[in-house]
């Protein structure tokens, strides 16, 4: 472990997962040892054989991974029986979860840490599957019928794993039309709508009381870093910075505008309210201080090596005052970045950093986000995590966290192995 004075500038670089399938078919013994840490979290041995039955049909060749054409591939497996087990059997799922964390924090944790937050669509055709809506599917970039799962990944510089989701279910999903629904897609009772922030900021405070694995950094895009609920969960947490993504259009002030309280009366009543000193004073978008920048404070850094070569951009860091109601919010470091051509495109990130945070902390923390692009890239590429055919709210559950499972479980094989990091990754023959 790095000394204390240096942790604050740790920046490592993250392994890519490589396995090839022989790596895979070698070892399903190693399987079989890893099933049986979770002999306790099933009451009958049935449901035990299936629990390594599906994993074992996800490590497959098979075209499609859903729960039919895995039955009949597998050894024993019956079609029925592995939907109910998926659907509607009784997994002790906070055990299973307990216990998966403390091995991913075994083979990867450090002190070091990112959680990211993200979510990831599944395009559905039918309107029967809990959570389904006509609703933004990032996988194919409009609105469509999808479900869509809120996740967070961990990744440090022995590697990356999905650690927690949650299903978003919109907001219609609770009204009186969508009760037969409900009942059908056995939605607990106890459910209340959420959006997908809130159910960040819930798996975040999870991590923060359960202290299973230690992390120094939160990381999100514009949809979770501007709303309150996410970023209060974050900024209660001691000793923790987050690195956010936020819209072009935010609004800050370069430099602290100054308040006074003006008195004025409504109602006959005297109040107070809090007004610019200077009204004039008016704050601007991260896009219009960006373009105002001169050159000579934009930096050329290197995010990441690309199929063609170093990815490039330029950055610059500013402190900002965020603006809410025409009033200052907070004090918060803005990390601008742009694309090195003609007419370059810029992105912008918001910080609650310390104030002797350097630009290379930012942009290094700026490209660990793609961690868990390759999570939901590797899980639905490789074991079908998009492949699902389950209707119950259950179902979801059970099918990803197997997902969550199995992948790790690649982790533990390469991390066993030694194997090197390189560029590529493969589990197919």
């Amino acid at each position: 472990m790095l000394p204390d004075i240096r942790q604050t500038d740790y920046l490592y670089d993250v392994p890519k997962l490589e396995l090839d399938r022989s790596d895979v078919s070698a070892l399903m013994p190693e399987l079989k040892g890893f099933h049986e840490h979770f002999a306790d979290c099933f009451l009958r041995s049935e449901l035990r054989d299936n629990f390594f039955r599906y994993m074992a049909g996800q490590f497959s060749q098979l075209e499609r991974k859903s729960i039919e054409p895995i039955a009949i591939a597998v050894e024993g497996g019956k079609v029925r029986a592995m939907q109910r087990f998926i659907s509607d059997a009784t997994w002790d799922d906070e055990r299973i979860m307990a216990k998966y964390r403390s091995f991913v924090n075994e083979d990867i944790g450090h002190p070091d840490g990112a959680i990211i937050f993200d979510e990831s669509s599944f395009i559905k055709k039918g309107d029967d599957s809990i959570g389904v809506a006509r609703q933004y599917c990032g996988t194919i970039g409009k609105v469509d019928n999808c479900q869509v799962g809120v996740f967070a990944a961990y990744t440090s510089a022995h590697g990356y794993a999905l650690i927690d989701k949650r299903l978003y279910v919109p907001e219609q999903w609770f009204s009186d039309d969508y009760s037969e629904k409900r009942e059908k897609c056995k939605l607990p009772a106890e459910s209340k709508f959420q959006t997908k922030p809130q159910l960040a900021a819930e798996m975040l405070k999870d991590f923060a009381a359960k202290q299973q694995m230690p992390f120094r950094y939160v990381l999100a895009d514009s949809v979770y870093a501007t709303n309150p609920d996410f970023i209060e969960a974050v900024e209660s947490l001691v000793g923790v910075s987050y690195l956010g993504q936020a819209p072009e259009d935010t609004l800050c002030w370069p430099k602290q505008p100054g308040v006074v309280e003006k008195n004025y009366k409504h109602r006959g009543q005297a109040q107070t309210k809090k007004v610019l000193a200077d009204s004039g004073k008016k704050p601007i978008t991260f896009k219009a201080l960006a373009k105002s920048t001169n050159d000579f404070f934009w930096y050329r850094r290197k995010v990441s090596e690309g199929t063609k070569g170093p990815i490039e951009y330029e950055f610059t860091k500013r402190r900002v005052i965020l603006a809410r109601q025409g009033l200052p919010l907070k004090a918060v470091w803005l990390l601008m970045r742009r694309t090195m051509d003609g007419e370059p495109q810029y992105s912008y990130f918001i910080s609650n950093a310390p104030l002797s945070t350097r630009l290379e902390k930012f942009v290094w923390l700026s490209g660990l986000r793609w961690s868990i692009e390759q999570c939901f890239g590797e899980t639905k590429t490789e074991l079908g995590m998009d492949q699902y055919e389950v209707r119950k709210f259950t179902g979801w559950h059970h099918h990803i966290m197997t997902c969550m499972l199995a992948h790790f479980f690649l982790w533990h094989l390469k991390i066993k192995l030694g194997k090197k990091s390189t560029c590529h990754y493969s589990v197919a023959a």
